[in-house]
Order: structure tokens, then C-alpha cells, then sequence
């Protein structure tokens, strides 16, 4: 999230998640220790003989050597999920050069495939996704049925086993009062609307990720093209809710970044929830030229840096939920004072 990207001012990032199980051994959360032990050996040997050597270093990480603070960290920055956190039996992560690359092992499935680009790329993500498919593809027997696809633990990814999204911010759409109707309407298209941190999670910040909820009946080029065509009209009704929020409400609207970008610059405590909603404002802000105080690749970064695991893994020691408000307000103070 440090590189540009297209459509940034919308979408933070564009995400292919890719699920993938081996013919010979039983799903993850089915199989025995030994089981799945050689279902990792197997994956691990694929990254150990130097095919993805061209992809830049990629090293190797047993869950069950992480502390729960490192894992939590890397739930944070999207490169584990929450489930593959709560387990360490035989869980692996290979890990990309820029972590644009994360390559789960064992976790609902023995094999999930993560590329994450910049702003809007959900296509070149896609393309990158797949040629690291192909070269597992080449190094194991996955487990494939004629009739139905790629076979995985959860029937809902049964089929191409791709999960399409794209991370967006619609503020306007929200403030206009929206939201409701264009998230109501995409999951009519076969879409699913969740939250910063997938399924189950609270869409906060004006953040909600879009992804393909088939992926059985079509094609992996249907899903990628379906995504991308609602994508698009999504990005059209939140640039021109802004545009009509500065011809209505410009002084509504610049009062309301300015109070938040106020209250950041100088909070001595605030939570992740506030947090949350103030960055959004002062995101919104900068993207409408209302502020200039403030750099999109700072936001970004105060968007990680500020959840409780990665304030705790820099602050170096666990801390209470009032400590880690106090430790949050200090980093953003920070933060915004080394930009002016």
C-alpha cells in the first residue's frame, strides 16, 4: 500500500485469494497431526526447490513458532487469516519479498494463494495469483473432480476456488445516505459486502471489501470481469457523491474533516473505532483538496499501525485497552506532526 496505484482515492487494494487442497491427504481441519505434517512437507518442498525463485525471496514461517502477538500483526496486515491465527498444527506462511504475496498452509485448506496490489488491479492481481498457481500446480497432485472443479473444505469456494475483492472507501456514498441501496444492490449481482477484516467483521471507517460469492457455474475470467464491471460503477457513485457533497455541502463536509483532523492531531486517547472513523474523514478530505496537511501513504500506514496488535508488537510489551488508546493517539500525533 506504499506503491501507487490506479483508483486509489477509492480503492485502498485489490485481493486474489486462490483455496487449493491435495489429492492424498484428508482436508486440514479433518486430518491427523501426521496428515497434515505431510501435507506441509509436500507444499513446503514446491517453495524449497526454486521454482518460485523467480518471484524474489520467499521465506518460510511454522505458525507454531510465532508468538500470538506476531500472528495477530500479520491478521492485521491481511497476510493471515483469523483462522489460520487461532491454530499452529502443521499452519505455515510463505511470505513475499514486498508481502504482496502470502501463501497460507494449512489452514481450511492445505493451500491458499494471496496476492494484494495497490489500488485498483484486480485483474494484473488475478495474472500473478495464477502463475503461482500453476507452479504449485506442477509440483503436487491437487485435488480436482471433472464434474465440479477444485475440491475444498467449504462448498462455497467449491469450483475455481478464486476469491475475488477489492477494498474500498465510500465515505460520500455513506454520508449521502447511499450506501444501503449500492451495497444492497451489489449483493443482487452475486457479490458479498463485508468488512476491513472479511467475514463476520464490522465494515468501520467507511471501509468494505466486495467479493465474488459464486464461484462454482463460472469461469474464473466471469468472476474476475464481473467484479471488475461492478467494481467500476461502485468507484463512479462514490466520485460523484463527492463531487455533489462539495457542491451542497462543502461547508458541512470541510467542518466535519477539519473537526477530525483536529481531534487527531491532538487526542490524547482515542480508540480504534474513533480512530477508524476520523482517518476516514480526513482521507475524504485530502481527496477532495480540503486538506493538504497529509499524505495518502500516511493514512495507509495509520491504518495498520494503529490496530492493537501491531501497537503492542512496536510498543514491545502487551498493553491494556486504555494503554493501547493512549499508545494509538501518541503514533497518529506523531505521525501527522512529522508531515507538516
Amino acid at each position: 500500500m506504499r506503491k501507487p496505484g490506479p483508483d486509489t482515492d477509492v480503492v485502498l487494494s485489490s485481493r486474489i485469494r486462490i483455496a487449493r487442497n491435495l489429492r492424498s491427504f484428508p482436508f486440514p481441519l479433518m486430518a491427523t497431526p501426521e496428515q497434515a505434517e505431510g501435507a506441509l512437507e509436500q507444499l513446503l518442498g514446491v517453495a524449497e526447490s526454486g521454482r518460485l525463485s523467480g518471484l524474489g525471496e520467499m521465506p518460510a514461517y511454522r505458525l507454531s513458532e510465532m508468538t500470538e502477538l506476531e500472528k495477530l500483526v500479520l491478521v492485521e496486515k491481511h497476510l493471515i487469516s483469523p483462522a489460520l491465527a487461532g491454530q499452529s498444527r502443521s499452519g505455515a506462511l510463505i511470505l513475499g519479498p514486498d508481502e504482496n504475496i502470502s501463501i497460507m498452509i494449512n489452514e481450511e485448506d492445505h493451500l491458499r494463494i494471496q496476492c494484494l496490489y495497490p489500488g485498483f488491479q484486480i485483474r494484473e492481481a488475478w495474472e500473478f495469483a495464477s502463475k503461482i498457481d500453476d507452479i504449485f500446480e506442477e509440483g503436487v497432485d491437487y485435488a480436482f473432480d471433472e464434474k465440479y472443479g477444485y475440491l475444498t473444505s467449504c462448498p462455497t469456494n467449491v469450483g475455481t476456488g478464486i476469491r475475488a475483492s477489492v477494498m474500498m472507501h465510500l465515505p460520500a456514498l455513506a454520508l449521502t445516505g447511499q450506501i444501503n441501496r449500492i451495497l444492497t444492490a451489489v449483493t443482487q449481482v452475486g457479490l458479498a459486502v463485508r468488512g476491513l477484516y472479511g467475514e463476520g467483521s464490522e465494515a468501520t471507517g467507511n471501509l468494505f471489501q466486495v467479493s465474488n460469492q459464486l464461484t462454482l457455474g463460472l469461469s474464473e475470467s466471469e468472476i474476475i470481469d464481473n467484479l471488475y464491471s461492478v467494481a467500476r460503477q461502485i468507484i463512479a457513485h462514490e466520485k460523484a457523491a463527492r463531487e455533489r457533497l462539495l457542491a451542497e455541502s462543502r461547508p458541512r463536509v470541510e467542518d466535519r474533516i477539519l473537526r477530525s483532523y483536529g481531534i487527531l492531531k491532538y487526542a490524547n486517547i482515542i480508540d480504534s473505532k474513533e480512530a477508524s472513523q476520523r482517518l476516514s474523514d480526513v482521507r475524504l478530505g485530502l481527496h477532495l483538496g480540503l486538506l493538504t496537511d497529509v499524505s495518502q501513504e500516511t493514512l495507509n500506514e495509520l491504518l495498520v499501525s494503529t490496530q492493537p496488535g501491531f501497537l503492542q508488537q512496536h510498543h514491545g510489551e502487551a498493553l491494556s485497552a486504555e494503554q493501547r488508546d493512549m499508545t494509538r493517539a501518541r503514533t497518529i500525533r506523531s505521525r501527522l506532526a512529522n508531515e507538516a
